[in-house]
Protein backbone atom coordinates (compact mmCIF):
# COMPACT_ATOMS: atom_id res chain seq x y z
CA UNK A 1 0.00 0.00 0.00
CA UNK A 2 1.32 3.11 -1.31
CA UNK A 3 1.22 5.81 1.08
CA UNK A 4 -1.53 8.16 -0.30
CA UNK A 5 -3.56 5.06 -0.26
CA UNK A 6 -2.93 4.50 3.46
CA UNK A 7 -3.54 7.96 4.54
CA UNK A 8 -6.98 8.09 2.34
CA UNK A 9 -8.45 4.73 3.79
CA UNK A 10 -7.44 6.08 6.97
CA UNK A 11 -9.45 8.85 6.25
CA UNK A 12 -12.55 7.13 5.31
CA UNK A 13 -13.56 6.39 8.65
CA UNK A 14 -15.42 9.27 10.73
CA UNK A 15 -13.91 8.50 13.77
CA UNK A 16 -10.46 8.72 12.62
CA UNK A 17 -11.29 12.42 11.00
CA UNK A 18 -12.79 13.21 14.30
CA UNK A 19 -9.41 12.16 16.32
CA UNK A 20 -7.46 14.09 13.46
CA UNK A 21 -9.65 17.18 14.17
CA UNK A 22 -9.04 17.32 17.75
CA UNK A 23 -5.51 16.89 17.44
CA UNK A 24 -5.16 19.81 14.94
CA UNK A 25 -5.39 21.46 18.36
CA UNK A 26 -2.71 20.12 20.01
CA UNK A 27 -1.48 16.73 20.93
CA UNK A 28 -3.65 14.42 23.14
CA UNK A 29 -3.45 11.16 25.23
CA UNK A 30 -5.71 8.65 23.94
CA UNK A 31 -7.86 8.75 27.09
CA UNK A 32 -8.55 12.62 25.88
CA UNK A 33 -9.25 11.29 21.92
CA UNK A 34 -11.12 8.56 23.41
CA UNK A 35 -13.40 11.15 25.54
CA UNK A 36 -16.04 12.05 22.95
CA UNK A 37 -16.90 8.88 22.32
CA UNK A 38 -19.30 6.12 22.79
CA UNK A 39 -16.47 3.27 22.53
CA UNK A 40 -14.08 1.00 24.41
CA UNK A 41 -10.24 2.21 24.56
CA UNK A 42 -9.02 -0.53 22.76
CA UNK A 43 -11.35 0.53 20.08
CA UNK A 44 -10.27 3.91 20.41
CA UNK A 45 -6.38 2.36 19.72
CA UNK A 46 -7.21 0.37 16.93
CA UNK A 47 -7.89 3.47 15.17
CA UNK A 48 -5.15 5.12 16.32
CA UNK A 49 -3.08 2.11 15.14
CA UNK A 50 -4.27 2.82 11.44
CA UNK A 51 -3.75 6.45 11.35
CA UNK A 52 -0.16 5.97 13.36
CA UNK A 53 0.87 3.02 10.21
CA UNK A 54 -0.71 5.88 7.95
CA UNK A 55 1.95 8.69 9.30
CA UNK A 56 -0.71 10.50 10.16
CA UNK A 57 -0.31 10.67 13.87
CA UNK A 58 2.87 10.07 16.06
CA UNK A 59 2.69 9.03 19.70
CA UNK A 60 5.37 10.04 22.33
CA UNK A 61 6.66 9.17 25.53
CA UNK A 62 6.14 12.03 28.68
CA UNK A 63 6.88 10.51 31.30
CA UNK A 64 3.57 7.62 31.69
CA UNK A 65 1.73 9.63 29.14
CA UNK A 66 1.86 8.80 25.72
CA UNK A 67 0.71 12.01 23.76
CA UNK A 68 -0.47 11.59 20.04
CA UNK A 69 0.57 14.40 17.62
CA UNK A 70 -0.79 15.03 14.22
CA UNK A 71 1.27 15.29 11.46
CA UNK A 72 1.13 17.06 8.42
CA UNK A 73 3.28 15.79 5.24
CA UNK A 74 0.56 12.79 4.47
CA UNK A 75 -1.97 15.16 4.43
CA UNK A 76 -0.36 17.57 2.66
CA UNK A 77 0.79 14.86 0.12
CA UNK A 78 -3.02 13.77 -0.36
CA UNK A 79 -4.35 17.93 -0.92
CA UNK A 80 -1.13 18.31 -3.63
CA UNK A 81 -2.85 15.08 -5.34
CA UNK A 82 -6.39 16.38 -4.90
CA UNK A 83 -5.25 19.44 -5.86
CA UNK A 84 -4.29 18.48 -9.52
CA UNK A 85 -7.84 17.15 -9.80
CA UNK A 86 -9.91 20.22 -8.53
CA UNK A 87 -7.50 22.21 -11.26
CA UNK A 88 -8.87 19.81 -13.95
CA UNK A 89 -12.68 19.90 -12.67
CA UNK A 90 -12.47 23.60 -12.21
CA UNK A 91 -11.41 23.79 -15.85
CA UNK A 92 -14.42 21.48 -16.97
CA UNK A 93 -16.62 23.78 -14.90
CA UNK A 94 -15.55 26.95 -16.65
CA UNK A 95 -15.97 25.37 -19.82
CA UNK A 96 -19.33 24.24 -19.21
CA UNK A 97 -20.17 27.68 -17.71
CA UNK A 98 -19.12 29.26 -21.35
CA UNK A 99 -21.24 26.54 -23.08
CA UNK A 100 -24.14 27.11 -21.38
CA UNK A 101 -23.61 31.28 -21.60
CA UNK A 102 -23.52 30.67 -25.22
CA UNK A 103 -26.48 28.65 -25.60
CA UNK A 104 -28.51 31.30 -23.39
CA UNK A 105 -27.33 33.68 -25.42
CA UNK A 106 -28.51 31.76 -28.46
CA UNK A 107 -31.98 31.14 -27.03
CA UNK A 108 -32.61 34.53 -26.25
CA UNK A 109 -31.60 36.03 -30.02
CA UNK A 110 -34.02 33.20 -30.96
CA UNK A 111 -36.99 34.69 -28.59
CA UNK A 112 -35.78 38.08 -29.45
CA UNK A 113 -36.62 36.99 -32.82
CA UNK A 114 -40.17 35.70 -31.99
Amino acid sequence: MTQLDATFAALADPTRRAILARLMDGEASVMELAEPFAMSQPSISKHLKVLENAGLISRGRDAQRRPCRLEAKPLAEATDWLERYRKIWEGNFQRLDVLLSAMQATKAAGDAEQ
